[in-house]
């Protein structure tokens, strides 16, 4: 089981689907570290040499952030935009769509599961 960036990437997994298994790697910059390295597309995981691993391992580590160092980049940007007191950081605040959706009907996903609404009955009429 191959090692990179900190994460355990599967072993019977071709070399481009197993590093987007990093946090920050999707499809496309997957097949630019496989270039950069000279790979064939076909490869697998368990058919790499511990010099391609490495090469790998140090083209993800000068060109692009990923896992740790990109989840607190982007907890960072949030906690500004919070600081700053903008819409956007203010959505952020009260745990709603920040990105223009509808909140009267939808918006579950961020809103999380629906509390129901206690309903008073009105007092009973003077008699």
């Amino acid at each position: 089981m191959a090692r990179i960036a900190g994460v355990n990437i599967p072993t019977n997994k071709r070399v481009v689907v197993a590093l987007q298994y990093i946090h920050g790697i999707g499809q496309q910059r997957a097949r630019e570290i496989v270039q950069k390295v000279n790979i064939p597309d076909a490869r697998r995981v368990n058919q790499l040499t511990d010099q391609e691993v490495s090469q790998i391992r140090e083209v993800i580590d000068r060109d692009y952030l990923v896992e740790g160092d990109l989840r607190r980049e982007v907890q960072l940007n949030i906690k500004r935009l919070m600081d700053l007191g903008c819409y956007r950081g203010l959505r952020h605040r009260r745990n709603l769509p920040v990105r223009g959706q509808r909140t009267h009907t939808n918006a579950r996903t961020r809103k999380g599961k629906s509390r129901p609404v206690a309903i008073r009955k009105a007092p009973p009429p003077p008699t």
